[in-house]
């Protein structure tokens, strides 16, 4: 029988072609010549039931995009399997490239199960490689999404080197690429990795993350977690739909964090607020477009990126920052503003004396910011409130919304018991005048999205 050039087939027939062989472990070309020399040949059938089971739901917001993962090998690895599940959730195709280190903390068939497609592993593979199957799997994607990106894997990017499946789909390919930094925070910040990731942000490599927080290791923290697959997710819609910027033109004002109210020069009276809340709902009206004016009280975090941050201390210069940044479209009240404050701060450090009672604290009441905000001549159209509370949850909620003239009161219960003070994740319950949303519990940066995504249809709705 003649030889059999399978790189001039048609591009469909090459495909349905390779995933046959696959089934039947042959290569393509023995395939080929099974198929030719059967008197009655079975036409090739016109969806296999391999790519039926990845097609991606017909509506959502990646409808129809196809995505190429390339798993790096960290620990954040195992984020990567809820990162398959939201983007199909969203009616994206995924096709998984794992590196050899990738398969030591997540295995080919939990990535294969979620992602409904083959898991590609080896450069070499006998039936992956019969038609250079790198180079068509670095062509066939709409968008290269590297997660995590180790720094092993940024450096042989950045460096044009091509030694595993992962690195030459990389190197050969024309598509756009993102990557999802992570690793240890002294490795983040070395030298080396930060000349990597200016050259490949020079290439044109696209980055979200990496945050700040705790390490996989024991009493490491730091700038380096990989963003969460939310966050992720969000960039890769926002790289789709580059144009659909619901918050564009809109200023909206946040406030964070707690405020701290001097006793004396060393002590003061505070809350346990991380402002991790605060801060990620600005970034994520960002995300949106807006235009944030962020107001934060003393917090350990850095900045959101692409936010304008006022840092204040006391709840009477947090008042006088929000009322300067008015007129705004929106104001989301996240701050954990303290109720008191001392009448009078001494001007030395107060010191104990033997045999004297200790000193007595004479408080008066602290501005009330969301009141004030609510009822101001310069009202924004949108007052979103925040109740922490500990007790009567709602109807404490409810107490407030009328009180404080909002339009929204997001109640959230910090009791001790429910770690939401200084925490990362959260359960809300938005009170309207319609009644009472729940919401189910969820990361921080979930309730932001979630949150981002609601304000900028109430003002869509208000508008019109």
């Amino acid at each position: 029988m003649a030889s059999i050039t399978i790189r001039n087939l048609d591009g469909a027939i090459k495909e349905r072609l390779r995933l046959r062989a696959a089934r039947n472990g042959r290569s393509m070309e023995e395939e080929a010549r099974v198929l030719l020399g059967q008197a009655d040949t079975p036409d090739l059938p016109v969806q296999p039931a391999s790519l039926k089971a990845q097609s991606p739901i017909s509506s959502g917001t990646l409808a129809g995009k196809r995505l190429l993962l390339i798993i790096g090998g960290g620990i954040a690895a195992y984020k990567c399997l809820d990162l398959i599940r939201r983007l199909r959730e969203r009616g994206a195709s995924v096709r998984p490239i794992m590196t050899k280190a990738a398969q030591q903390f997540v295995t080919p068939l939990a990535v294969g199960a979620l992602a409904a497609d083959h898991v590609f592993t080896d450069l070499f593979s006998r039936e992956d490689e019969q038609d250079v199957g790198h180079i068509r799997l670095s062509r066939e994607a709409d968008l290269i999404v590297v997660a995590p990106a180790t720094a092993d894997l940024m450096a042989k990017m950045a460096n044009g080197l091509a030694d595993d499946l992962a690195t030459a789909v990389l190197l050969a390919t024309t598509a756009p690429v993102l990557v999802a930094p992570a690793m240890n925070p002294l490795m983040w910040d070395h030298p080396a990795t930060r000349r990597n990731c200016a050259t490949l942000a020079r290439d044109g490599i696209r980055f979200i993350g990496p945050n700040r927080g705790e390490m996989a290791e024991s009493g490491e923290a730091g700038e380096g977690r990989m963003a969460e697959p939310l966050e992720i997710t969000a960039a890769i819609e926002a790289f789709f739909k580059p144009a659909h910027i619901p918050l564009a033109g809109k200023t909206i004002v946040v406030t964070s964090g707690p405020t701290v109210e001097p006793i004396d020069p060393v002590r003061y009276i505070a809350n346990r607020s991380s402002g991790k809340q605060g801060h990620a709902i600005a970034a994520a009206l960002a995300r949106l477009g807006a235009t944030v004016r962020l107001v934060s009280g003393p917090v350990s975090m850095p900045d959101p990126e692409g936010v304008s941050v006022i840092h204040v201390e006391t709840a009477r210069e947090m008042k006088d920052a929000v009322e300067q940044l008015l007129p705004v479209d929106a104001a989301v009240m996240v701050a954990a503003v303290a109720d008191w404050r001392a009448e009078a701060q001494a001007g030395q450090k107060i010191k104990k004396q033997p045999g004297a009672k200790p000193p007595v604290l004479q408080m008066v009441e602290n501005p009330d910011i969301l009141a004030g905000i609510g009822h101001h001549a310069e009202r924004p159209r949108l007052v979103v409130g925040f109740a922490a509370e500990t007790q009567d949850l709602l109807a404490n909620a409810r107490k407030k919304l009328e009180k404080k003239g909002a339009d929204w009161i997001v109640a959230n219960d910090v009791s001790q018991a429910s770690g939401v003070m200084g925490g990362d994740r959260n359960t809300v319950r938005i009170v309207s005048k319609l009644g009472i949303e729940e919401w189910p519990d969820m990361s921080k940066d979930e309730v932001a999205a979630r949150l981002a995504g609601k304000i900028a249809e109430a003002l869509e709705i208000i508008e019109t």
